[in-house]
Formats: C-alpha cells, sequence, structure tokens
C-alpha cells in the first residue's frame, strides 16, 4: 500500500468530514479513482470514519456501480431492460464480447476495458442504450458500438465519443448529453412556462400551516406510484417531535420503463427545487436530499449549478426571499445501482451511508426517517407539482384531472409504438387515447406502472388513467402482436429476482420460486395445478414482502392470470404421473464440461 494511496484515501473521508453517513460519498468517489474499492481501501475507510470494517464492505457489495474487485478504465454497462431486449441488446451483446474478447462481468487481460449489463439506464425510449463509463449513449446500433471501441482502444475518452447532443438542456456545456428529452404532448403543470421564485414567495406569505392546507385542498397525490396524499404526509411530519426535519427527493427512478423525472431534472430544475423549498417552509426543514440515481451522474454537475444560482438569487440558503427564521438548503446524494433504493426506507438507508436495506415500518418516515428525524419523502414531480399549486392556486389545479386523481401525470411511453417519449396527460384520460397519440395503434397489451404494475389487453384499454383505475408512477410499455408475452412476464421476474435486497424470505424465495414455476410452464412441463400454484404464492409473496418492491414483485404474474390466462393455459397439460420436470443432463452440463466427458451413470 503506497504512501499516496493512503493519502488519498483519507483525504476522500476528511473531504465529507469523516462522517459514516456519508459513506456512499466516500465509497463512490474510491471507485471512481481507483477503478475498485479493495480491502485496503475499505480498511483505511473503516479507520478514518470509525466504523466497523464489515458495514463498510457492506455497502461496496451491495451496489452494482461498486465492486471490489478491479474494473477497467473503461466500463461498458449494457441496458438490458425489455425494451432494450426488444430492440437490439442481444446483437451490441454479441458483438462487444466479440470484439473485447470478453463475457459479461469480466476485464480484460490488459485491464483496460470491463463489460457489464445493467436493468434500465431511464433511457427506454431510446433504446437500444448503454453507458460507457458515466456517459450515456442512445440509440446505439452494432457498427456504431463497434466504432466506439476501435475510437477507445486508440486512446479517445468516452466523453470524445459524442457525435451529436440532445435537446433542450442536453446540450448545456454541463450536461453535455447525446440524449434526446422526446416531450411529445406539454400539458399545464409541469412543462408550462416558468417564472422562478414566484410560488414559494407566495408561499412564505403564508403560513406553514396555510401552504398545507392549500396543498390538501388541491387534492394532490404522490407522483411516484403508491398515490399518498401528499398533504397529509407533510401533516404528518410536521406533527411530529424531533429537533431536524428533512425533506427527501426520490429522484431513483429505477423502474423499468420510466424515464419521465429524467426529463424533468433536464428541463425542469427550478421547479423541483422551489417545491422542496416549499416543502421545508410548510413542515419546519432546513436541510433537504435529493437523491439522484447512479445512471444520472452526467446531470450532477447541471443540477449542483443550478442549486448554486438558486443559492445566489436568494431561494437557498440562510432567511430565503428575506424570511427570517427560515433557512433551508439541499444537498445531492448519489445512487450507485440498487432498483430497491426506490422504496423510501431503503432510500433513506443509502442516505445514511448502508446498504439499500428497507426498513421496518412502523415508524414511517413522517415519524423517523433520515437519521431518527421526521423526513417528508416525494417524489421528483410531486415537489413540481407543488410549486404549479402555490403559484396557481389549489382551485385551478384540483379542475385538473378527475375527482380522485387532481392534475396532470407525467406518461413515460415506450415500447412498439411510433412516437416513445414523455406525454403530461391529465388523470382520467383513457388508455385509448394515450396509445392513440403514441402511436401504439394495434397493441396486444401495454404494461401499466412498469414491471410492479400489470399488463392490460385491449378489452381494457377504455379503461382510465387514474389512481382508482389504472394507476402508474408514470411507465407504459406497450407491446406489439409480436411479441411473445410470457417472455416479458419471466424478464420482469428475473428483474426482480436479482434486484430483490434479501432481507426477508417471501421476497427472496418467492419470487425465485415464481420465476422457476413459470420456466417449467414455459418450457410445456407445466400441469394446471401449476396455475393454483402461481397464484397462492404470488399472493403469499404480496401479503407477507417486507417493502414495496416484494409486494408488488408477483404482479407481472398476476396480472398476465388474469388477463391473458390462456397464454398459460395453451402450454400447461393435464395431470401425469410421470410427466419430466427436471432434466439431469441440463443439471449435470457444468459438471460434465468441467470433467471433459459424459457422466458414467446418466447416458445421453
Amino acid at each position: 500500500m503506497s504512501e499516496n494511496f493512503e493519502t488519498a484515501i483519507r483525504s476522500m473521508c476528511e473531504g465529507v468530514g469523516n462522517d459514516k453517513a456519508r459513506m456512499m460519498d466516500i465509497v463512490r468517489e474510491v471507485q471512481e479513482t481507483f477503478g475498485c474499492v479493495s480491502d485496503d481501501a475499505m480498511d483505511l475507510i473503516a479507520d478514518q470514519v470509525r466504523t466497523p470494517r464489515v458495514e463498510v464492505e457492506s455497502v461496496v457489495t451491495f451496489y452494482a456501480f461498486l465492486s471490489k474487485k478491479q474494473n477497467g478504465t473503461v466500463v461498458f454497462r449494457l441496458c438490458d431492460d425489455i425494451i432494450d431486449r426488444m430492440f437490439g441488446f442481444e446483437r451490441l451483446k454479441h458483438a462487444i464480447t466479440e470484439e473485447l474478447g470478453i463475457d459479461i462481468g469480466e476485464t480484460t487481460a490488459d485491464g483496460r476495458f470491463s463489460l457489464e449489463t445493467t436493468p434500465c439506464i431511464g433511457m427506454c425510449d431510446q433504446a437500444p442504450a448503454l453507458m460507457i463509463n458515466d456517459e450515456i449513449f442512445t440509440e446505439v446500433s452494432r457498427d456504431t458500438l463497434l466504432d466506439y471501441v476501435e475510437q477507445l482502444k486508440a486512446g479517445i475518452t468516452p466523453e470524445r465519443l459524442r457525435r451529436r447532443l440532445g435537446d433542450g438542456n442536453n446540450s448545456n456545456p454541463l450536461v453535455s448529453a447525446a440524449v434526446s428529452n422526446n416531450i411529445r404532448t406539454r400539458g399545464e403543470v409541469i412543462f408550462a412556462p416558468l417564472e422562478c421564485g414566484r410560488a414559494l414567495k407566495k408561499a412564505l406569505s403564508m403560513s406553514p400551516n396555510e401552504v398545507i392546507r392549500d396543498i390538501k385542498t388541491a387534492r394532490l397525490r404522490g407522483r411516484g406510484g403508491a398515490g399518498f396524499p401528499t398533504g397529509m404526509k407533510w401533516d404528518f411530519t410536521r406533527a411530529a417531535r424531533g429537533e431536524r426535519k428533512f425533506v427527501i427527493c426520490n429522484a431513483d427512478e429505477g423502474e423499468p420503463g420510466t424515464f419521465k423525472d429524467r426529463v424533468i431534472l433536464t428541463e425542469r430544475p427550478e421547479l423541483l427545487i422551489e417545491g422542496m423549498a416549499i416543502a421545508g417552509y410548510a413542515i419546519g426543514a432546513q436541510e433537504g436530499i435529493i437523491y439522484l440515481r447512479g445512471e444520472y451522474a452526467y446531470l450532477r454537475p447541471f443540477l449542483e449549478d443550478m442549486l448554486q444560482k438558486a443559492r445566489n438569487t436568494g431561494m437557498l440558503g440562510k432567511a430565503i426571499f428575506g424570511k427570517q427564521g427560515f433557512d433551508f438548503d439541499i444537498r445531492i446524494q448519489m445512487g450507485a445501482g440498487a432498483y430497491v433504493c426506490g422504496e423510501e426506507t431503503a432510500l433513506i438507508s443509502s442516505c445514511e451511508g448502508l446498504r439499500g436495506d428497507p426498513k421496518n415500518r412502523p415508524p414511517f418516515p413522517a415519524q423517523k426517517g433520515y437519521h431518527g428525524y421526521p423526513t417528508s419523502v416525494n417524489n421528483v414531480e410531486t415537489f413540481c407539482c407543488v410549486a404549479r399549486i402555490l403559484d396557481q392556486g389549489a382551485g385551478w389545479f384540483s379542475q385538473i384531472g378527475s375527482k380522485g386523481s387532481t392534475g396532470t401525470k407525467l406518461l413515460s411511453i415506450s415500447g412498439d409504438c411510433r412516437r416513445p417519449g414523455v406525454y403530461e396527460v391529465p388523470f382520467g384520460i383513457k388508455l385509448c387515447e394515450v396509445l392513440e397519440m403514441a402511436g401504439g395503434n394495434g397493441a396486444v397489451a401495454v404494461q401499466i406502472g412498469g414491471p410492479s404494475g400489470q399488463m392490460v389487453g385491449p378489452k381494457d384499454y377504455n379503461r382510465t388513467i387514474c389512481y382508482d383505475d389504472l394507476a402508474t408512477g408514470g411507465a407504459m410499455m406497450v407491446f406489439g402482436p409480436n411479441r411473445n408475452l410470457l417472455e416479458v412476464v419471466h424478464y420482469f421476474m428475473e428483474f426482480f429476482v436479482e434486484e430483490s435486497c434479501g432481507y426477508c424470505t417471501p421476497c427472496r424465495v418467492g419470487n425465485a420460486l415464481l420465476k422457476d414455476r413459470l420456466e417449467r410452464i414455459m418450457e410445456g412441463k407445466g400441469e394446471p395445478a401449476d396455475l393454483d400454484y402461481l397464484e397462492d404464492l404470488g399472493v403469499t409473496v404480496k401479503s407477507t414482502s417486507r417493502c414495496g418492491l416484494g409486494q408488488t414483485s408477483p404482479n407481472p404474474i398476476l396480472s398476465t392470470l388474469k388477463n391473458f390466462r390462456p397464454l398459460y393455459e395453451q402450454l400447461v397439460h393435464e395431470d401425469q404421473p410421470f410427466q419430466a420436470t427436471f432434466d439431469i443432463q441440463k443439471a449435470l452440463g457444468e459438471a460434465k464440461s468441467i470433467a471433459g466427458r459424459p457422466s458414467m451413470h446418466f447416458a445421453e
């Protein structure tokens, strides 16, 4: 261990005040600087921040973007969500594995290149996509990818590979991303013209209770998916006892098929910041955190700049807009590739420098959240709605949408449609109208709300997008007549098995059992009783899992059993006492490969 190495690690720890709660910042910086978080690095970090070494290793081994083993100087991360699989993932994977001579999870012998996959990078509207280090590349062809590899081998850096810049702030020098916003429909709330600061000034002319009253009157519900009334959450947080209170923005949109928060962060960060400041005033908080998913690291310099501009104009900092006694500021906390951190208590754990393990509830975050203090966690889109409500009035907002679901909703639409992208539509719109706008005519199925939502068919296209009917956090994936829907379901179950934190048995074991039984049916080895098994086990996993991941993970199977049951029934056969359900040759495959000969006991 060199002296320079030790000095660098200690400096990184000192940069966050040797605060073990900032563990995510420390290990991310170590990973970016040295290509891994080695055993020696973990020893030094543990000593410097005065925490058991096992706490450091538990963080490093939990997050997909962190590694104990040495990564290459350049890391390719191919996006392998279901939409990317539909539009070219396998072609890209085959091309790059052949070109680099390595498989997924490996690094070239010279240590220059590593190859990984990642579930979703928020680019489903421009698939296939990949990350090269923190750089995003969209609509990538096989030939383009091979050209990237050739240039990187010649010494070109990833940021110099960009051939174009996207629209809007994607071309801002602090972003410089080859990403398109694809804003197809601009509604009255999120993408309407903005006069920055006006909503916050109006809020500061009212009492905190009056602000919360307006949010309640507007009947604003959380835009992250669960739809909990925002005003009620703020009321609980304000009333809770605690010397400090916190506002956290959940910008960890890891649900495959969702990308609308990415567009808000790119084009409406001022609205988000203003909404968070209003929340801070309403609940009595002085500190806010934006939890930004690791895949959106390319947006961080731009967002940091926007926060600084807000401080310069008096929207953040001490005595905001001259309001004595109201001090509020925001910092960005980066994630590192963990879907479960989209669950609010897992997100809080991550902000505290821990594994992204969900916490037991009760107590709820409004009572005991970040570091045990009352905390309100809201979605990016929710905070933007807050600012609009204070600006335009609760009555104005409540007249948009439907009775039980006021305002507009941003939909991230991708898949088999002619116009993928972000649509701001009023709640209460029919699904068939949305499909018409997106050019999804002829779709045989639509996945509403990402993998954790529900899959519906043509008989349900007259249903409405709202919390009382087709509820969604924003994702809408369209599948045409040439798609195998059970393959889609199988991918979703693979995703949940991989992304489960593993804490509770129903989720850790139950999802694996659901996936295995689905595979058995897809291989033609299923029986009618297997459908009952899937339903019973799915209900058990939903009702006994610890957090929202496990409580929604069986939905791909349960919703397709309900809406597409014939797909299962045509694959199962009547009970046969000696039906083969186990392939001994397949099970022996690895052993035969190692031994270099066939089994002596089980002839092929």
